[in-house]
């Protein structure tokens, strides 16, 4: 559900997302006239797998879940999608539908391109085609790195750290100490690494009871990353 609507110009971590930056001056004049920000509540479905695309999406502010699901409902979580981002790339340029669902996990802003503009936009600008190509296999990559966490870590402390560890990543980081926004619910995270809620409510637990992590409110505390990693891959 669109709400709101605002000029794309306001959102500097558009501006700073690697897909933009990326883009000729002249590109990104361009590429600034076609879009606008739509305001979404959470939990909004952008679009889902299979669905045919319509454009391409770019994550303006808040983050955006991206999921497959099976026949039987279950569903695997392969990453959240932040400020600068863009989505449904590939489907876009192939005409094929999408591959994954996304859906915002809080209120969002998200700007949308069309199918036809976007691509007419890519004809009168060649060089963007290797932002393009760059972008789809950055993506491609990081599906790779998730379903090897997920297929080949030995146990559920491990795909729980990586997790943790990866999601920290993007948060600066003061002595050493990381941290990250945990408001999913224990259901959620388990859908990551394809563990139960029982799972990551006991592993969880461990890591508090060593004092690898702690959390207060929404926001989860790595006192020492390297610690947690080392405890997860003994």
């Amino acid at each position: 559900m669109q709400t709101t609507h605002e000029n794309i110009h306001a959102v500097p971590a558009y501006q700073n997302g690697e897909f933009f930056s990326q883009l000729s001056e002249t590109a990104q004049a361009e590429f600034e006239e076609m879009v606008f920000a739509s305001a979404y509540p959470a939990h909004t479905v952008l679009f889902s797998e299979t669905q045919s695309s319509t454009g391409i999406y770019i994550v303006l502010e808040g983050e955006v879940r991206l999921s497959i699901s099976s026949s039987d409902g279950r569903r695997l979580s392969f990453r959240i999608a932040k400020a600068g981002e863009v989505l449904g790339l590939s489907s876009t340029v192939s005409g094929k539908g999408h591959e994954m669902t996304a859906e915002t996990l809080y209120p969002a802003k998200v700007a949308h391109v069309c199918r036809q503009s976007f691509l007419q936009f890519l004809a009168r600008h060649p060089d963007a085609y290797q932002v393009v190509a760059r972008e789809m296999i950055r993506t491609f990559n990081v599906a790779c790195e998730q379903l090897r966490m997920v297929g080949l870590a030995a146990s559920a402390p491990e795909r729980l750290a990586r997790l943790l560890l990866g999601w920290s990543e993007s948060s600066a980081r003061q002595d050493n100490v990381a941290r990250c926004r945990l408001s999913l619910t224990h259901e959620e995270i388990g859908e990551f690494i394809g563990a139960s809620r029982e799972t990551v409510t006991r592993t969880l637990s461990t890591f508090k009871h060593r004092r690898l992590v702690s959390q207060h409110g929404s926001t989860l505390t790595i006192p020492n990353p390297s610690a947690l990693e080392t405890y997860a891959c003994s």
